[in-house]
């Protein structure tokens, strides 16, 4: 099986007032994140991580080690803060900047940050974090727009891993859920479906 994640920010206790998560304390989302996790992906299975894994994490290592799946690392903003603390190689099969995979035959693009613009934009998928839950911004409306954009992020996704039907569904569901903020965004005239 295959899966995705993105933005857990284990070790970052300002992520839960941030993003609104329902977490009461950082112990308490690493725990539930770490379990969810295990709970879905399986040893042989491989995982697509999109970024941000850890901020201001002094157990690295350790979490690293509970983490099941053959996992695939593509970096993000946050990660520049505990990379050079371990070796990479023993814990992922691949640690990238953008990665190209295929999905059912079709080409998608993983990135941490979202790109309007990417290799076989017309056909393929764009599969991405950063953004969190964030729906406030101006890109807001430009990515609403864009069916074949599918955030990754754990806060998208029931902080878990999810498989490519699930972040489809995911997605739809935030989309429906948070229409109303890009048609109260002036941008939202502007854009087009891709």
């Amino acid at each position: 099986m295959t899966y995705f994640t993105s933005d857990q920010h284990f070790g970052h206790f300002n992520i839960i007032r941030l993003s609104h998560r329902p977490f009461a304390s950082l112990d308490e989302m690493n725990e539930v994140m770490i379990a969810k996790w295990n709970a879905k992906v399986m040893a042989d299975d491989t995982i697509y991580i999109l970024g941000d894994l850890f901020f201001r994490s002094a157990a690295v290592e350790p979490i690293l080690k509970r983490l099941n799946g053959r996992k695939h690392f593509v970096l993000g903003n946050h990660d520049h803060s505990w990379t050079g603390r371990v070796r990479l190689g023993d814990y992922f099969e691949s640690v990238q900047t953008i990665k190209e995979i295929d999905i059912d035959g079709k080409p998608a693009t993983l990135c941490h940050y979202p790109m309007l613009s990417y290799p076989q934009a017309r056909r393929g998928y764009m599969i991405y974090g950063h953004i969190h839950n964030n729906t406030g911004d101006d890109y807001w409306p430009l990515i609403m727009r864009r069916s074949r954009m599918l955030n990754a992020g754990v806060d998208v996704n029931g902080f878990e891993p999810v498989t490519f039907d699930e972040l489809v569904a995911n997605n739809a569901a935030f989309l429906r859920l948070h229409a109303d903020a890009a048609q109260r965004n002036p941008l939202t005239m502007f854009c087009a479906e891709a």
